[in-house]
């Protein structure tokens, strides 16, 4: 652990930027890539946005927010990002085809010693690792969105992920403040599973007319004490998101997994939540 001083994360989108502001916060010296410089520039103004949000909300002085940016840079130059780094956190998108060809470009650029985790809600840690020659050197690392509010992640142990591995990962999570599990590689892990299921089940209910999206929601709230109703957090992670999970899960664990259509039409409309204004809600 006292080995890591810099760490790379591979993604600059919704958890990308989240990740960043925690390795940034944790002390590490922090490099975001993205393939994308406007989303760069997005992913800077908004780790901009939780430094004042933490400084308004006494959680961070007012001096040590220049320190936290400046151990922060961005790049679209994957090699650049590669290069001589301790530790890869991978967030890119939930499609294994993207997955792989970043695994690839790490195999080709970063030094071999160094740790790998992705932040895949569901996808085998297990395939992007075998990729490698040093599979060993890669564990799950799922965070939660929004990564500066939620406390866990889970760590996720593949076929071949060695101790070293978790131990270097288990402790970049204390270091970032998180509180962690350890799950044996599953589809879904433990969170994302629940979480498909539950969320596939209140589509099946405002499919059905059961209630109304709103009441869904407030019956978990107020009922089940969730924070979120279902509605709600899939507006969050996104309904493309969701509805990638759930396709992965029918495929490994079958049909009581099958999507509800009506999520499949809400995302053939655009419909994929608060990121573009419009999910089950409108923003």
């Amino acid at each position: 652990m006292s080995s890591i001083r810099h760490i790379t994360v591979l993604g600059a989108g919704t958890m990308g930027h989240g990740i960043a502001h925690a390795s940034m916060l944790a002390g590490y010296e922090t490099r975001l890539y993205d393939v994308s410089d406007p989303q760069l520039q997005k992913a800077r103004k908004q780790i901009d946005g939780i430094l004042k949000k933490a400084v308004e909300l006494g959680k961070l002085a007012v001096s040590d927010v220049d320190a936290t940016l400046g151990r922060l840079t961005t790049t679209s130059d994957l090699a650049a990002a590669l290069t001589d780094t301790h530790f890869i956190i991978e967030a890119a998108p939930e499609r294994m085809d993207l997955k792989l060809k970043l695994f690839a470009e790490i195999e080709r650029h970063a030094p071999a010693s160094a740790v790998i985790g992705s932040n895949t809600s569901a996808l085998s840690i297990t395939e992007m690792a075998g990729s490698l020659k040093t599979p060993s050197r890669v564990g799950g690392m799922h965070f939660f969105n929004p990564v500066q509010k939620m406390k866990l992640i889970e760590i996720v142990r593949a076929l071949e992920t060695s101790d070293a591995t978790l131990e270097a990962i288990e402790g970049v999570s204390k270091a970032m403040g998180k509180e962690t599990v350890l799950v044996r590689e599953s589809p879904g892990f433990i969170t994302s599973r629940v979480n498909a299921t539950i969320g596939n089940e209140a589509f099946y209910m405002l499919h059905e007319g059961v209630a109304s999206a709103r009441d869904i929601d407030k019956a978990l709230k107020l009922g089940l004490n969730h924070p979120m109703g279902p509605f709600e957090l899939v507006d969050l992670v996104g309904l493309d998101t969701r509805l990638s999970i759930l396709e992965y899960l029918h495929k490994s664990l079958g049909e009581k997994y099958r999507p509800c259509p009506l999520l499949v039409q809400y995302v053939k409309a655009g419909r994929l939540g608060k990121k573009v204004g419009k999910g089950v809600y409108e923003y």
